[in-house]
């Protein structure tokens, strides 16, 4: 039989509960899930429990976090959806010193935090930023694509990691927490519609199926949305067809035990943001466009903001088995299933995560994003990961003595092919390609915390990873399909060559750690200072592989990280503010640059910068000054270095190839050049929260970022066109609830100003391209749950 309670309610509306069992449930309530719990049983077992329940609706979130001896960021669903993030590259605009860029438009995503990331369009490589949803590594950036739905908070990891759970890795995690099955019945659904015909529609459902067994099931869809143009032949570019599901299971057999099981589907057949770029004359067209020199002016090759072009080769249409009227687009199949599960064995608990997460992409990319057969790409890709994890922690998280340890074993398995449309780039090639290979990988790493609490409230902590990294290119060949290709789907093309190259093979075993100690003076302020290795193995480049040498893996990179930091909360729910600064020794960091083939051109191949430095600040803080008024701002500054390195020099290659007809390297010293990472982000958030009726809450707001220019290759800060200026966004947000949050409606705008910008670029063969941004939306949601 369970026990009276008393309940102590911290604002006037008193609340009599019989039983802890009702405890929970008002906890779980819609009205009092932003409020704060507590169970204090008394000494005497003969008295009852004492549950405080606080109706109070606090300013500032993530309050626990503040005790944790880091810089990350935390994001709740609420501010997500506030300022509309439907997918990752939104989650930069609310971070400092943080920068997530679609690789060429497509699904392929970059992260870069503190400067530390990869480009990585070809997934032979372990990313630098490793992404996490519910715990489980996507070890392919793709294999995430559709999570951002039915989410309760995102995380943003800076600095080497790997230490109490995952892999290892240089600059950090994303980290992506869903919505979990509850114990009473919940569900909702809501329709977004905005501007160029977007719509986004979610739902969920959520209750138990007996007394030990709940089950949450969730979904979105999304479609429309495109702004780009072909102005050659009117046709529209950009709009999103997807679909996506997520189911869990929750089973407690008995309280000490807990076993969720997971599965996710997503379909996506959207069409991508396709780029602007400047086409090099070396293209046999009838058109002499302007070269890829620094003497480039701005604006003299580049269509109109919202106009892009891409070609239609039926030869290559055929070759990858598409109809010849393909727009650049997805068609890819994510799916996946996991188990976790957890006992409470007293003294520790014990944690298993077990996964398995599979990837079908099919993607078309006109990387010169002109009319001219000159860079059009096509990615088959076919791969599986296959995670699992154990851990072993002490179970009260108050006791002074603290420790944790784990081990991580990772298996992927791909079969790629890429090919290339390369048709009207005369005299140096004038074929269709294609490069198929297999790629297997294999990462097992084990890693041990301990933290201990000392007098005076200090704690000292320490962390230890080692990782054992195998990975393996196989059967690596590129034909070429060149000369006269007139057979149609038959490809029946009499000038076929074809190349086959040794396989490769990439080890790495290294140990990285962390040491730090933590100190609050006072309760509202916690101050730390750690140092931190981080540690990647290896990688390839394997796409258009003409010779042996690009095949050569890249070294490991380490990266030894020193960070102090405060986190304070001087005036309790009215200012909080947050600061770090950094110091980043970076060996071997794996950067794609150029390689030059003589008689053929330039490649893109990834090579290691010996030795780079980079720093910086960070500052976040919420304030609530007076009462309505709620603000947020995070700044980011950081510079970075080159100390060691010689790179091929882009520019001058091209402009070389155009005065004597040869291709030969030219290199740069880059010894104390800047890296060209944006050195200045700055976002926040400006709200007046009010009751315009009894009973209901209208918020008014407006949002913003700035991010600095970034540099597309070494040195390219100082070259127009190999670097993306600097932008500033703004946008506004409206909506209207009643407070028991049944319903809500909101409106919005994001930038507002109508700003012409570009995230993302690169160069490719004979084009810089350049993938624009957004133009303003508007748009309402309307939402219901119960």
């Amino acid at each position: 039989m369970s026990r009276p309670v008393v309940v102590e309610a911290a604002s006037p509306k008193q609340h009599t509960l019989k039983t802890k069992e009702q405890a929970k449930l008002l906890s779980g309530n819609k009205n009092v899930h932003r409020s704060v719990l507590s169970v204090k049983p008394v000494q005497n077992n003969t008295s009852p429990e004492e549950i405080s329940v606080s109706t109070v609706r606090h300013a500032f979130k993530f309050s626990a976090q503040q005790n944790e001896a880091n810089s990350d960021t935390h994001l709740s669903a609420d501010i997500l959806k506030q300022q509309v993030v439907t997918s990752f590259t939104g989650l930069q605009n609310l971070a400092p010193n943080v920068s997530i860029q679609q690789q060429s438009g497509g699904a392929s995503t970059n992260f870069y935090i503190r400067g530390v990331g990869m480009t990585d369009l070809t997934q032979n490589n372990t990313q630098s930023v490793m992404t996490y949803v519910d715990d489980v590594l996507f070890p392919y950036s793709t294999m995430a694509s559709g999570s951002m739905f039915d989410v309760s908070a995102v995380d943003i990891k800076a600095g080497p990691v790997g230490f109490t759970h995952g892999q290892a890795d240089t600059g950090g995690e994303v980290v992506i927490h869903t919505n979990d099955p509850t114990s009473t019945w919940h569900g909702g659904i809501s329709e977004d519609i905005a501007s160029y015909n977007r719509s986004i529609t979610e739902g969920y459902i959520s209750g138990p199926i007996s007394r030990t067994l709940s089950f949450r099931l969730a979904g979105q869809t999304m479609h429309g949305g495109g702004w780009q143009y072909n102005p050659y032949d009117n046709r529209h570019l950009g709009n999103a067809n997807e679909g996506a599901l997520r189911g869990k299971l929750k089973w407690n057999p008995d309280e000490n035990t807990e076993i969720k099981v997971s599965g996710h589907w997503m379909q996506d057949d959207s069409e991508l943001i396709n780029g602007t770029s400047a086409t090099n004359s070396l293209a046999s067209h009838p058109i002499n466009l302007v070269s890829l020199s620094p003497s480039s002016p701005a604006g003299s090759f580049v269509l109109p903001y919202k106009q892009t072009a891409w070609t239609t080769n039926p030869d290559f249409a055929a070759l990858v088995g598409r109809n010849a009227s393909m727009k650049p687009s997805e068609q890819n199949l994510m799916w996946g299933m996991d188990v976790h599960a957890s006992h409470n064995f007293g003294y520790v608990t014990g944690e298993s995560i077990s996964a398995y997460e599979s990837e079908r992409e099919h993607e078309y990319t006109d990387m010169d994003s002109s009319i001219w057969g000159t860079n059009g790409a096509y990615r088959n890709i076919v791969a599986n990961s296959f995670t699992q994890e154990l851990r072993l922690r002490v179970t009260d998280p108050n006791k002074r003595f603290q420790w944790l340890v784990g081990v991580h074993y990772n298996r992927m398995r791909s079969a790629q092919e890429t090919y290339w449309d390369f048709s009207q780039m005369t005299p140096t090639r004038g074929y269709l390609s294609e490069t198929p290979y297999n790629d297997n990988q294999q990462t097992f790493s084990q890693y041990a915390h301990v933290s201990y609490r000392l007098p005076h409230n200090v704690t000292i902590f320490g962390s230890i990873n080692h990782e054992a990294d195998d990975r393996q290119l196989r059967n690596l060949s590129t034909t070429n399909f060149g000369g006269s290709y007139v057979c149609g789907t038959s490809l029946c093309h009499p000038n076929t060559t074809t190349l086959s190259f040794a396989d490769s093979n990439a080890n790495a075993n290294q140990f990285s750690g962390e040491v730090g100690v933590q100190w609050r003076p006072i309760q509202q302020v916690m101050t730390y200072v750690k140092v931190s290795k981080g540690f990647k193995p290896g990688g390839f480049t394997a796409n258009n592989t003409v010779v042996q040498a690009q095949l050569n893996p890249t070294k490991p990179e380490t990266l030894m990280a020193y960070e102090v930091g405060v986190k304070a909360d001087p005036i309790p729910n009215k200012f909080r503010i947050n600061a770090s600064a950094f110091y980043y020794d970076y060996h071997n960091q794996q950067i794609l640059n150029t390689f030059v083939v003589p008689g053929y051109g330039a490649l893109g191949r990834y090579t290691n910068a010996p030795h780079s430095q980079i720093w910086g600040i960070e500052v976040s803080t919420q304030i609530h000054p007076i009462a309505h008024v709620y603000l947020t701002g995070n700044i980011g500054y950081e510079r970075g270095v080159y100390k060691n390195y010689q790179g091929i020099n882009s520019s001058a290659v091209y402009a070389h190839f155009q005065q004597t007809g040869v291709w030969a390297p030219v290199y740069n010293n880059y010894n104390n050049t800047d890296s060209g990472i944006p050195k200045l982000t700055m976002n926040g958030t400006a709200d007046y929260r009010f009751n315009p009726i009894h009973s209901y809450e209208m918020t008014l707001g407006t949002d913003w970022s700035y991010r600095g220019a970034q540099a597309l290759v070494p040195g390219g800060m100082q070259t127009y066109g190999y670097h993306l200026p600097a932008y500033f966004l703004m946008g506004l947000h409206a909506s209207f609830r009643p407070n028991n949050g049944r319903w809500n409606v909101s409106v919005y705008a994001t930038n507002l100003l109508g700003r012409k910008y570009y995230t993302s670029g690169g160069v490719s063969t004979v084009s810089e391209y350049w993938i624009p941004g957004a133009p303003r939306f508007v748009g309402g949601r309307v939402g219901c749950d119960f």
